[in-house]
């Protein structure tokens, strides 16, 4: 018994010594192809370069001088729903005014919003990217115009309830693919 004793009190003695620690939060790692880039054929009067990585535009809609086309990306749960506009008649500053109301409706839920002005001469295009921190509806809107014709707006929302934390690897994403966009926009005439 004496031999068995020995052995047993010297194991529990030399296991007390460190404290066990809780684990660290996991943390999920989310990441995402490196973009590849194609022309869109769409029947507007503008054309531009979207991910491969979303859906296929199948359809355009339209309502009056208003016609839209919604880019859907499946695997991030998200759609950048993009509304184009003629310009006609001075209604340019009516389609800014619309353009900029509607991101500031999201200041309510919002962390903040910063903007940042696109200008591309060449292809006669100039805009605004809004980025909105938060746990906005929407993480980014944008629009774009050559102000005689053209006005396009874009907006990206996710089909999730707005958890900044939780979208933000995606928006980051999908803000790059809306600056792409940007850049790309070619008006057709």
């Amino acid at each position: 018994m004496r031999r068995l004793v020995l052995p047993i009190l010297s194991v529990l003695m030399l296991s007390c010594g460190d404290d066990s620690l809780p684990k660290p939060k996991g943390y999920l790692r989310l990441e995402y192809p490196n973009a590849k880039y194609e022309k869109t054929q769409i029947p507007l009067p503008f054309s531009f370069e979207k991910n491969e990585l979303a859906d296929p535009i199948k359809s355009v809609k339209s309502s009056g001088n208003t016609n839209g086309v919604d880019i859907k990306y499946t695997p991030l749960k998200a759609t950048i729903y993009l509304t184009y506009k003629e310009v006609k008649n001075g209604n340019i500053d009516s389609l800014l005014r619309d353009a900029q109301n509607l991101t500031q409706k999201h200041a309510i839920k919002a962390d903040e919003i910063s903007h940042k002005v696109y200008e591309n001469k060449e292809a006669n295009v100039y805009g605004m990217l809004y980025e909105i921190g938060g746990d906005a509806a929407s993480q980014s809107q944008f629009y774009v115009t050559d102000s005689i014709n053209h006005f396009l707006s874009g907006s990206l929302y996710f089909y999730a309830k707005p958890n900044y934390d939780s979208i933000y690897p995606a928006s980051e994403y999908l803000k790059k693919d809306i600056t792409h966009i940007m850049e790309t926009i070619r008006w057709k005439e």
